[in-house]
């Protein structure tokens, strides 16, 4: 942990995705202009960078060796087989706020939900398929005083990095039509290129448009951690997310990038338990969802006008990159912090990487 903060400020300028013609990969550099010009990376190096200890140093090779947490003595996980590509793609990422940890096994039996609405309400997302999550993000104080089925709660949707307030399961309809549909996606591409006009109803619509109550705004973090909570799904998973959660905390509280559930402070990195997404087996699942620029909120309007298209639309453009590791455990999460969600990297993707996104080089893992 001392070598982590010896590398000071350098550490809260995380280097962005690497381009096409800076990568290791074989992608060949090209311009991505839309969804259709994303590929899959064939292999786990070549969706993300891995670490190197010629550039990185030596602890890129290393486990946190002052970790004193630890797994019960019977959490086994399969460590056979093959995690990489066979993570079916999603579009969007919905993460509704429940208040609690664990949840019935089908988040969408519970009744009066707006799980329940997403999932059986038949408003389907016109841009690609929607991945549904309950979270233990907290819910409104209205919540608690209105009858089940007309509860108001939270939703942050994904990769757009967009909180919508006050969704109701009777108003997810709108929701669909006004916020998910119109939002950029897993395959929305990332750059400093005009977006051409076939693509312009993949970005986010203006207040003025959205005809609903609902409203929307940014998520204040930098990056978000997602880890599976859900035991009863699988006790393995309600066993290691609190562990781990414990375990970040510890590394991003010295960098000031912690923050709790209810805080909102710009920047920073948001942890959420969330309810099964598959693939216990190989627990523990976690999920990062990145920006490319950890500081995008500190850029004043001036610097934004100057600015080139891909800085100036940094606040609205949301993750470059989803990366889903699995098989964590305690020890690793020094690494995750330092290399995974501070630079994109990934430490050991042949045995942890199930897949994800990058935007910015145009890869998917599926």
């Amino acid at each position: 942990m001392q070598s982590l903060l010896r590398r000071g400020a350098s550490l809260f300028t995380p280097s962005p995705s690497p381009s096409p013609a800076q990568s290791k990969s074989s992608t060949p550099a090209r311009e991505i202009r839309s969804a259709e010009d994303f590929v899959k990376a064939p292999a786990p190096e070549e969706l993300f960078s891995k670490t190197d200890p010629a550039t990185d140093g030596e602890e890129c090779e290393h486990d946190c060796a002052t970790c004193t947490i630890k797994y019960p003595v019977k959490f086994d996980v399969d460590q056979e087989d093959e995690l990489y590509g066979h993570v079916n793609g999603w579009s969007t990422h919905l993460l509704v706020a429940t208040g609690k940890t664990d949840w019935v096994r089908d988040v969408a039996d519970e009744e009066g939900s707006v799980m329940e609405a997403v999932e059986r309400g038949g408003v389907a997302p016109s841009n690609g398929k929607l991945k549904l999550s309950a979270s233990n993000m907290p819910v409104p104080d209205e919540h608690h005083y209105h009858e089940k089925g007309e509860q108001p709660t939270t939703v942050l949707l994904l990769p757009s990095f967009t909180i919508i307030d006050h969704v109701t399961p009777k108003l997810v309809p709108d929701l669909i039509r006004n916020f998910v549909d119109p939002a950029v996606t897993n395959t929305t591409p990332l750059s400093g290129a005009p977006v051409p006009a076939e693509a312009k109803e993949e970005g986010t619509m203006t207040e003025e448009q959205v005809m609903t109550s609902l409203r929307s705004r940014p998520c204040p973090h930098a990056a978000v951690i997602l880890l599976c909570s859900q035991k009863t799904r699988d006790a393995r998973c309600g066993q290691s997310a609190p562990l781990l959660r414990k375990e970040f905390d510890r590394h991003l509280r010295p960098l000031g990038l912690h923050r709790d559930l209810d805080d909102e402070r710009p920047g920073g990195v948001g942890i959420y338990f969330i309810s099964h997404v598959g693939g216990h087996k190989y627990a523990a699942n976690v999920i990062v969802y990145r920006r490319r620029n950890f500081d995008w909120y500190k850029a004043t309007e001036a610097q934004v006008a100057e600015a080139e298209p891909a800085t100036a639309n940094a606040a609205d453009e949301g993750a470059s990159q989803c990366i889903w590791l699995a098989r964590v455990r305690p020890e690793d999460c020094e690494n995750i912090v330092r290399y995974t969600i501070l630079q994109g990297k990934v430490v050991k993707p042949g045995t942890q990487l199930r897949g994800g996104f990058d935007r910015e080089r145009g890869l998917v893992s599926w």
